[in-house]
């Protein structure tokens, strides 16, 4: 009997040597970052870091205050000031923690992030069950400056179907 020998190639999950068709993008592309999240490692209420990319994304540009705006839910815009230490890193500062508390932000939760221009947030908050938590406001305002009091908002824990709802009633 003759021996054979079988010499593997092909697309498996070992160290060929076959080339990749995904390469790292050019360098000379420009740097567009319109979306982040943020882990809630600390305390909820405190100011919360930005990731730098999406500061030197900023730069030149630098806000004095950002609005924070539901995703999917609502005209309401939460004012936040925002800070720049210097060193090119961002932080969400003076009421941020009015949206935290509102939203009922804690430990472990992720806060995405997408922004829209004209320093405008959409915001998603993902609870520690890694499930989106969905909100709506019975407040006509569209700007909290006005407001003293924080005023939650509302999840439906059970009926997150009253969110999509009063939404498309919205744009209609």
């Amino acid at each position: 009997m003759a021996s054979t020998s079988r010499t593997r190639t092909g697309r498996g999950r070992g160290s060929g040597s076959g080339s990749s068709s995904l390469s790292p993008p050019p360098s000379t592309l420009p740097l567009i970052i319109e979306e982040f999240f943020i882990v809630v490692y600390e305390d909820p209420l405190v100011k919360k870091e930005l990731p730098k990319k999406f500061a030197d994304y900023l730069d030149g540009k630098e806000p004095a205050k950002v609005y924070l705006r539901e995703a999917d839910c609502g005209p309401r815009l939460w004012t936040v000031e925002v800070l720049f230490n210097g060193q090119g890193w961002m932080y969400l500062d003076k009421g941020w923690e009015k949206f935290a508390i509102a939203h009922g932000v804690d430990f472990g939760w992720f806060v995405h992030f997408k922004y829209e221009g004209d320093d405008v947030l959409t915001v998603k908050v993902f609870d520690g069950t890694m499930c989106r938590r969905y909100y709506y406001s019975d407040d006509e305002d569209t700007d909290d400056e006005s407001d003293d009091d924080v005023k939650p908002c509302i999840h439906p824990l059970d009926q997150e179907y009253i969110c999509r709802f009063i939404c498309i009633d919205l744009e209609i």
